[in-house]
């Protein structure tokens, strides 16, 4: 009688969330703006084809105190900072985004292209010394620049250049930053076959400087990246990602014995569902997982067993401490900007039930079984909340549907653009717009902000609860990968 209940007590709680949505979205539209987000946190000289046209070129001299030419790349967030880790992450998710659905983004495949692109290309000049083992991980200070509200156009806070080396080692975003270079090497592989070269080869460089030169970079640059990306999940998962993909564009049997070797890294518990930039653990299990469905590793046997109880610890339904529903569907964590728990691990949800589909392969949970089918309704849930299917009835992604963000916590976005404003604004004279009421002048189409960060589903569409109301490339680069898929199949 109680394995009855339970098994119509899940039952119930699947077909919530499985729901159909309240109105169809356009997923193509959507995929089109969450892509060109990116074009609006560019930093450096912006291209001829540049669409966002109320951004301008900026930090045009970063690494010249250095000595290096490291402009370009992305700011993270809300700010003007270049922080290396969420970078190359974000770089990594976009290369899987494009490895996996490249097929269904159709012709916005070119636009996901350049977005890759542009993050790889300040990666190979933030590894260039690489042969004298050194590795530029951060353009910016942060207090400084916090200590503002200013356009990246205008920014005159310290452009402090931040490195690792050998004595002070870095393994998390010198791993983060192998594994983007080595993922984007495969989705050049075809497109452009000496570039892809120079990132794999740079790739290896890179690794073998991480893993030689164990360490935390938190521990080596705390006051620079503490408390803002500061490492408090251990460089070993890092290590063990960038090898994952390593072994996947390079086939090296040397990658391959590196992850048997070092497998015990991921330990079944509490960090089995998690996934982003700090933390690589489910990624590592689905993405090696792949292969061992496709019946060519058995030897990654453990990381199937792993990604297979990240699969049911994610169920709505299954008791799991570290994986909550709020009552309007949305995947819940404890922390700020809870989107980037949603967007990651619903394109974990969706990449394993692809493998499982090829595979003809079911996740059995206890009382209920986890189809390929299951896993990606539950992945379209989350899309269609950040779409608007919430209890609030808007978009979290600005600029998509009738509602949206207005007031997000957006430097370049919510002070008037150097068109509409050419002189300069100062350090603290952006501070009246950081406090006004009003909507933001520029619209940053496409950027999902941090969402509901409580169990209500509420937010505050203001600028100072910038744990809601702050948008991060790495929230909307799995999210790429999503709407692609859900674009071309719906």
């Amino acid at each position: 009688m109680a394995s009855n209940t339970l098994f119509s007590v899940l039952s119930m709680l699947l077909l919530l969330f499985l729901r159909p949505s309240s109105a169809a979205h356009d997923y193509r539209d959507a995929l089109r703006k969450s892509i060109l987000f990116f074009e609006g946190q560019r930093s450096g000289r912006l291209p001829a084809d540049q669409r966002l046209r109320w951004r301008r070129d900026s930090a045009l001299h970063d690494g010249a105190t250095a000595g290096v030419d490291l402009s370009g790349g992305y700011y993270d967030a809300g700010d003007n900072i270049k922080f290396g880790f969420p970078m190359a992450f974000t770089t990594t998710m976009l290369s899987w985004s494009v490895i996996d659905f490249e097929k269904s983004m159709g012709a916005e495949l070119g636009n996901a292209l350049k977005a890759v692109r542009w993050g790889t290309d300040y990666l190979l000049k933030a590894t260039a010394k690489i042969g004298s083992g050194v590795v530029f991980v951060q353009v910016g200070d942060p207090y400084s620049d916090h200590n503002c509200w200013e356009r990246p156009e205008d920014m005159d806070t310290l452009r402090t250049v931040f490195k690792i080396d050998g004595s002070h080692p870095g393994s998390d975003v010198a791993g983060e930053t192998a594994a983007a270079l080595a993922a984007a090497s495969i989705v050049f592989r075809s497109r452009d076959p000496s570039y892809s070269t120079m990132l794999l080869n740079r790739a290896v460089a890179v690794f073998q400087f991480a893993d030689s030169h164990r360490g935390a970079y938190s521990n080596s640059l705390r006051r620079a990246v503490c408390p803002f990306y500061c490492d408090v999940n251990g460089y070993q998962d890092e290590l063990l990602w960038a090898a994952a993909w390593l072994h996947k564009a390079s086939r090296r049997r040397q990658y391959r014995e590196y992850i048997v070797r070092n497998e015990v890294v991921l330990r079944a518990g509490d960090t089995i569902n998690e996934f982003g930039w700090d933390n690589k653990h489910a990624g590592i299990n689905v993405l090696i997982s792949k292969e061992v469905l496709m019946g060519r590793a058995n030897y990654f046997s453990s990381f199937k067993q792993n990604a297979d109880q990240f699969i049911c610890s994610t169920l709505p339904g299954i008791s799991h401490p570290q994986v909550q529903y709020s009552p309007g569907g949305l995947i819940f964590k404890a922390g700020g900007s809870n989107m980037q728990h949603v967007t990651s691990l619903s394109f974990l949800l969706l990449a394993y039930s692809n493998y499982l589909s090829h595979a003809n392969k079911v996740v059995p949970c206890g009382e209920t079984t986890a189809t390929p089918a299951l896993l990606k309704h539950l992945a379209k849930r989350q899309v269609d909340y950040i779409l608007g299917d919430n209890p609030l009835g808007m978009s979290y992604m600005v600029g998509y549907g009738p509602r949206y963000p207005r007031r997000i916590h957006h430097r370049a976005s919510s002070l008037p653009s150097v068109a509409v404003h050419p002189a300069r604004i100062g350090c603290k004279a952006g501070s009246r717009y950081f406090f006004s009421p009003n909507p933001n002048p520029n619209v940053l189409v496409g950027a999902v902000v941090g969402g509901p960060t409580n169990n209500t589903d509420s937010f505050p569409d203001s600028r100072p609860f910038f744990q809601q109301s702050e948008p991060t490339t790495y929230i909307n680069a799995p999210l790429v990968g999503l709407l692609a898929f859900f674009s071309g199949h719906y």
